[in-house]
């Protein structure tokens, strides 16, 4: 009998418009960031997401440093954000002179938890990062409520949340600025690349000026002040228009994904499953994660050795911030214990979780799963 196949923990769907709209590029010469398909991604990316302004750059860690250099934040500021995320969201605060200050998370939702931010609050406080986490979106009122009242900016990073709603709305859509990431595992992908969003006009300027070196209108090279060269080529954008024609499919398909795999793995004892919704938003399941309970021995580590061995790729969660070696060398964060991100940190994992991947496919995963838990 031959062994099953390998499968990725992502495998893109490329099945739409994308190689129409890539020889477009090629064919006319326009491969640089300075063609058409720039604008029109950009335009039509802000118009479903509800925002006025979009601002291509190549990946979403630079929109984060762009958005808190956009802000203003700088040395003396504090930005409050989950001690569970990818470290892109705290590294744009730390570039940019200011101080991190992490909340914990709720272990129901593994987004940051809304009750810990207000407790968190100094006079130092300027803004609050909301990173929407996997499949639902942060319970958003409680925080908007509050940096209302103390008259904070919001950071929306929506990487993750690419047609997920809350309350209706689009993620996306809500504070100063948003930020999303269209790396291969996201509902819409250029490859590499990210957008800025804001319904502000001054900080769509200054972010379209950063992105781009700070060159000036009239005195191209004269420099008031420093950016970067964080410019999308035409060739991802051709990439994210032809996808966003399809954000609605990409969407409905995640969700049957995310509700065959709880199917599969409702009756396995130890595992929690993500939720497939809260209050305010049904999940989108942008990855499939599993949490160990405390019956189940081993740690996340060795679960998906174990799947590996079966032949099912799998990704750990973010490891907390708090205790992330480069953090620790220079004493940031020393003391700090958030034991939810902790939690999910040693014990979280998700499975193969990409467009691509076929019911058959989910199948087999499902059964490795249950051989690993049984």
């Amino acid at each position: 009998m031959s062994s099953p196949e390998f499968i990725p923990v992502n495998q893109v769907l490329l099945d739409g418009n994308e190689k129409k709209y890539l020889n477009q590029c090629i064919d006319s010469g326009w491969i640089s960031s300075e063609g058409p398909f720039v604008r029109q991604f950009e335009e039509q990316f802000a118009a479903r997401m509800g925002r006025k302004y979009g601002i291509a750059v190549c990946n979403g860690s630079v929109a984060l440093d762009a958005a808190v250099c956009a802000l203003g934040l700088g040395p003396g500021d504090e930005v409050i954000l989950p001690a569970f995320t990818i470290i892109s969201c705290v590294a744009a605060v730390l570039r940019a002179g200011a101080m991190p200050v992490l909340v914990d998370s709720d272990l129901a939702t593994w987004n940051m938890d809304v009750d810990h931010v207000k407790k968190r609050l100094t006079s130092r406080t300027k803004a609050i990062m909301l990173v929407h986490i996997f499949g639902l979106p942060v319970d958003m009122d409680p925080i908007l409520s509050l940096a209302a009242e103390h008259g904070l900016w919001i950071i929306e990073d929506a990487a993750e949340m690419h047609g997920q709603t809350y309350r209706g709305r689009p993620c996306g859509a809500f504070g100063e600025i948003s930020t999303f990431s269209f790396y291969p595992n996201k509902h819409v992908t250029t490859g590499e690349g990210g957008m800025i969003l804001t319904d502000v006009e001054g900080l769509a300027g200054k972010c379209r000026s950063l992105r781009n070196l700070c060159f000036q209108t009239n005195k191209r090279f004269v420099h008031e002040d420093l950016g970067w060269n964080f410019r999308m080529s035409n060739l991802q954008a051709a990439l994210g228009v032809a996808q966003l024609e399809r954000l609605d499919k990409f969407v409905a398909r995640k969700r049957k994904m995310g509700q065959q795999y709880s199917r599969l793995l409702a009756q396995i004892p130890g595992l929690q499953l993500p939720l497939a919704s809260a209050a305010y938003a049904e999940s989108i399941y942008w990855v499939y994660g599993l949490l160990l309970g405390d019956a189940i021995a081993f740690d996340a580590e060795e679960a998906m050795r174990r799947l590996r061995e079966l032949g099912v790729d799998t990704r750990p969660f973010f490891w907390p911030m708090h205790q992330q070696p480069v953090f620790r060398k220079s004493g940031l964060f020393a003391g700090e214990s958030y034991p939810v991100a902790e939690r999910l940190g040693r014990r979280g994992f998700y499975l193969p979780s990409g467009l691509g991947i076929s019911d058959a496919q989910i199948n087999q995963v499902a059964e490795s799963v249950r051989r690993v838990f049984s």
